[in-house]
């Protein structure tokens, strides 16, 4: 594959700032007004909206899939066809982690049927670690593309794409082990001393 160097360099450094800048929001700062089913795909997509779109990429949500979480029980059910803070915020939990987890998982993760307090509290533990977690994958970005965005050397930008969908799997796979252990006892070796 042939890369433009100054234009790989320029989009990293872009979508670098676009995640500098992109946080989620704070609980208190997710409307609890009960938004129709329009309105909360527009918040949605303002709210999951990483960086720019770009060559056409889907919206963040859709009304058939809020649909399909509210009937696989993944998130509760809307009051009279309106959806407040804790709704919103199951929604940019589930978008966020869907994204590298199927949906089987992330329903193994997130309860459903708890009290308020409890969302809020798992909501705000998710954004922290959303936070910390952006940081992380942006300085590890610059670990691995260090020689394209300094140019010191002539990297072949595919070497940083193989490495980008390395990570990606082995977290992908890492999250997905973790998930399983759900309800495992450690297994006791009958010779180990107690």
């Amino acid at each position: 594959m042939r890369f433009d160097s100054e234009l790989v360099v320029e989009k990293l450094l872009e979508w670098e700032q676009d995640l500098l800048r992109f946080r989620l929001p704070a609980w208190e700062e997710i409307p609890d007004f009960g938004l129709y089913m329009d309105q909360l795909i527009a918040l949605l997509a303002g709210y999951l909206d990483y960086a720019p779109r770009e060559g056409g990429a889907e919206t963040a949500v859709t009304a058939a899939a809020i649909n399909n979480y509210v009937r696989m029980r993944i998130m509760p059910e809307p009051r009279r066809k309106r959806y407040y803070r804790e709704h919103i915020a199951y929604l940019i939990v589930i978008c966020t982690l869907k994204q590298s987890l199927n949906i089987a998982y992330v329903q193994r993760i997130l309860p459903t049927g708890i009290p308020e307090a409890e969302v809020e509290a798992i909501y705000r533990r998710f954004v922290e670690r959303h936070s910390r977690a952006t940081t992380y994958f942006i300085e590890q970005v610059r670990l691995a593309a260090e020689p394209v965005l300094n140019r010191k050397e002539e990297q072949n930008v595919s070497d940083v794409i193989a490495s980008a969908a390395l990570i990606s799997r082995f977290c992908k796979h890492l999250a997905e082990r973790l998930i399983l252990l759900e309800g495992a006892a450690a297994q006791e070796d009958p010779g180990a001393p107690d």
